[in-house]
């Protein structure tokens, strides 16, 4: 009987990456920022780019997410939107900036980060701050994509999206299939022009709004896909899961969509043959690609999310002990 989303220590993991105390002992190890670099591409904005333009050269696309979702003051939300107007910048003098139709270069952002939390005026802070951060994406030739992030933030996320959507057509945003809600959420948002990226989920959700179990969350994905597939909009299918890669292909030939009508998205780091696989055969890949130094609850949730992570992590512990 496999535990929730088929790791039964996700819940405590998960629980580490809200607890100051882990944070430290674990950020404080020197052995843990050398495995780190598997998942994060670097701390700062040049080891990022490095890291994309290493992909760019292999044929796939990017998006490059700043890492930060701990927003607790004005100052630091500003800080990020900074932050994102300077990389937007530099890959502004990227060479590859379309292919087909398809931006190969994104950026993913996460409302929190911009300033969705803050105790006065969260939601319209983020909203301005993102405002501003598509109008320096669309200058750049650069796409973004709003992260999902826990259920209590998904009805403030969407809206924002779709009030961007009116400048910004281009505006992707992120459904996760363990959410009861999504079905609804793929057959709202599966129209035209609307770019979605439906994922799994990596939170730490209550039973009565997320499905606990992975054969559950895997049966939603496969809902959720072929709704978007079968819908008017541009699917990015985020999994590493030979089955659904394998129904993604299948519903392809289906609904006779061509290379630039949808894209596999993977982790950085995470099944990188697959991935060149993938492309070597013609489908776009977009590789997601973390940076900043604020990467523990990131970090946290890829291992909370395959038991295969966390193996690698502890024996690399224990290789370095």
């Amino acid at each position: 009987m496999s535990g929730a989303l088929g790791n039964p220590l996700r819940p405590a993991i998960l629980a580490a990456a809200r607890s100051p105390r882990m944070k430290s002992a674990i950020t404080r190890a020197p052995v843990t920022r050398s495995i780190v670099t598997r998942f994060v591409a670097g701390q700062d904005r040049p080891a990022a780019l490095a890291a994309a333009r290493t992909i760019l050269d292999s044929g796939r696309s990017i998006s490059i997410d700043h890492l930060g979702e701990d927003t607790a003051e004005p100052e630091q939300a500003r800080a990020a939107l900074a932050e994102y107007r300077a990389l937007l910048s530099e890959l502004a003098d990227q060479p590859e900036a379309t292919v087909g139709g398809v931006r190969r270069l994104e950026v993913s952002v996460k409302l929190s980060a911009l300033g969705l939390a803050l105790p006065r005026d969260g939601l319209r802070v983020a909203r301005e701050h993102a405002h501003a951060l598509c109008t320096a994406a669309q200058a750049a030739g650069v796409w973004v994509t709003v992260d999902a992030e826990d259920h209590t933030t998904t009805d403030e996320t969407l809206a924002v999206v779709t009030e961007l959507r009116a400048d910004f057509h281009w505006l992707g945003a992120v459904l996760q299939a363990y959410l009861r809600r999504t079905e609804g959420d793929c057959r709202d948002l599966a129209v035209a022009g609307s770019r979605i990226r439906l994922c799994k989920g990596a939170y730490n959700e209550p039973e009565s709004v997320a499905y606990q179990r992975r054969s559950e969350v895997d049966a939603s994905y496969l809902r959720c896909l072929e709704i978007l597939m079968r819908g008017r909009g541009y699917p990015m299918v985020a999994s590493h899961d030979p089955v659904v890669i394998e129904q993604t292909q299948d519903l392809v030939g289906q609904v006779g969509r061509g290379p630039a009508e949808f894209e596999h998205q993977m982790l950085y780091g995470i099944r990188d043959v697959e991935q060149a696989r993938l492309a070597a055969e013609g489908d776009q890949v977009r590789v997601y690609v973390p940076y900043g130094a604020q990467w523990y609850g990131y970090f946290m949730r890829r291992l909370a999310e395959r038991p295969a992570n966390l193996t690698f992590f502890l024996r690399s512990l224990v290789t370095h002990g």
